[in-house]
């Protein structure tokens, strides 16, 4: 099987996904989660499958969608996400999946904690909602990141209702432990709290993982109690502009104030190929999760070689390169001097909240080429 890695500088031009139709002709993008990845042929036969049947009409019935992740995160993790009393319905996103949950169980002014350095777009749907958010650092970043149980501990005390988790980590690629889910499980069930555990990357685990990755919902029954786990096929097989995601939760009638809307809102071209990537695309994934490894590993020999100076930990799931840049003296935003200097374009590490100053994430889902150049062109940026 050739590589799924293959498509060059010139082909990645001819898109018109976010991450190359946003910037400049002569800027090599490397920010947005997006892979330079050939389809999947699983998918791709999906969706010839719906032209065929011209079947471009609303999102339809969804059980052949919740079936086929159930069987999937069944074989890859051991979880049954339809062996409880809950629900499993659809999304449009994960993104639309955590704001609706967030609605439907907040007020504003309400404090919602965030781990940063963490996705950068949990903070604009928290300001969406008028909802603050309440910091509680990861720790050892430098060494790959660990959950500050205690910090954890004293934002539930502090009136905190709600977790918004994101595991495996982003962008710092952290797997986290059974111990530390169950643990955050019991915190937040003594407080009456409500952990939303967004688990987009969880297929993305790398084979060389020191731990697998553990569905949230799987840890204890308290972690059932408290739990609601958001997937979608997006970040692993590249489809988020299909536009499908799962919700899960394990206690009956979780969201009842979810609004009818949100039902029309998943892609039938998500559906088709959601059921594609979870029954048909598991080989695919197996190679592209490898490369992704090699590509992660690689990079700090690749960073001495140009950037002595840059740090960084190599994190063991999905394709996100969390770079320590303070030595560089470029400021608290040291992509802006990447873009203007060096043309690529990464993302800014103050976006991912307390503690980013300095620092700038680099997506490596491309081909080796690509990284190459990225690297270069940072290098460049420096004079």
């Amino acid at each position: 099987m050739t590589s799924p890695f293959d498509l060059t500088l010139e082909d990645m031009r001819t898109h018109r996904s976010a991450k190359w139709s946003r910037v400049p002709d002569d800027v090599l993008p490397a920010w947005t989660a997006e892979m330079d990845v050939r389809t999947a042929p699983a998918i791709a036969a999906a969706l010839h499958t719906a032209v065929e049947r011209s079947d471009f009409g609303y999102a339809g019935e969804p059980s052949a969608v919740i079936d086929a992740f159930a069987g999937f995160a069944s074989d890859t993790w051991g979880w049954d996400p339809q062996s409880t009393p809950g629900r499993t319905r659809l999304f449009a996103d994960v993104g639309q999946g955590a704001k609706e949950t967030l609605r439907a169980l907040t007020s504003p002014g309400d404090r919602v904690v965030l781990n940063p350095p963490v996705y950068l777009s949990f903070y604009p749907w928290l300001r969406d909602l008028r909802l603050e958010p309440l910091e509680v650092p990861m720790l050892d970043v430098a060494s790959g990141g660990r959950l500050d149980l205690d910090g954890m501990r004293a934002a539930l005390a502090d009136g905190a209702k709600v977790v918004l988790l994101c595991t495996p980590h982003n962008p710092l690629g952290y797997v986290y432990s059974r111990e530390e889910l169950a643990a955050l499980a019991e915190m937040a069930a003594e407080h009456d709290a409500v952990v939303i555990s967004d688990e987009i990357h969880a297929p993305l685990v790398h084979p060389g993982s020191p731990r697998p990755f553990v569905p949230f919902l799987t840890v204890s029954e308290a972690a059932r109690q408290v739990g609601i786990a958001l997937h979608s096929p997006s970040k692993a097989w590249n489809t988020a502009g299909l536009k499908l995601a799962l919700g899960v939760t394990a206690v009956e009638g979780r969201w009842p104030a979810l609004q009818a809307e949100t039902d029309w809102a998943p892609s039938i071209l998500g559906q088709y190929a959601a059921i594609a990537a979870y029954t048909k695309g598991r080989e695919w994934l197996a190679g592209t999760v490898a490369e992704l490894q090699a590509r992660t590993q690689e990079l700090p020999a690749l960073l001495q070689e140009h950037l002595p100076q840059v740090r960084f930990h190599p994190g063991h799931a999905s394709y996100l390169a969390w770079l320590d840049c303070r030595d560089l003296g470029l400021g608290d935003d040291p992509s802006q001097a990447f873009l203007e200097r060096g043309r690529v374009l990464l993302s800014p590490g103050p976006a991912f909240g307390a503690t980013g100053e300095g620092f700038a994430r680099l997506n490596i889902g491309t081909s080796e080429e690509l990284v190459h150049e990225a690297v270069r062109r940072m290098a460049a940026a420096l004079g």
